[in-house]
């Protein structure tokens, strides 16, 4: 099993930043693709970004250019910094990993962002 854990979630203006970190409790191939997803009130579960281990990325449409994806396999981190944050991006926001693609072996907790107008 592996655990993953969120932090850096939160309350911002529309046009500010954020950077939210997901640290796995171990290391291994279950952290082969690593990602965020993220579900908004009333709305399904999204694809947010994804990375392979080899730093291969993935983003949804509605993210790309304004979100980066990154990780760091020595510390078992997977990072996303959110720039230009619009009200839309307000979600509760999921860590995932996986051994295979599309890498949702395991989930965070969860974490909060809230994108005021």
């Amino acid at each position: 099993q592996v655990q993953l854990v969120e932090s850096g979630g939160g309350l911002v203006q529309a046009g500010g930043s954020l950077r939210l970190s997901c640290a796995a409790s171990r290391s291994g191939f279950s952290l082969n693709v690593m990602g965020w997803y993220r579900q908004a009130p009333g709305k399904q579960r999204e694809l947010v970004a994804r990375i392979g281990s080899g730093g291969s990325t993935l983003y949804a449409d509605s993210v790309k250019g304004r979100f980066t994806i990154s990780r760091d396999n020595a510390k078992n981190t997977v990072n996303l910094q959110m720039n230009s944050l619009k009200p839309e991006d307000t979600a509760v926001y999921f860590c995932s990993a996986g051994r295979r693609y599309p890498g949702n072996d395991y989930w965070g907790q969860g974490t909060q962002v809230t994108v005021s107008s």
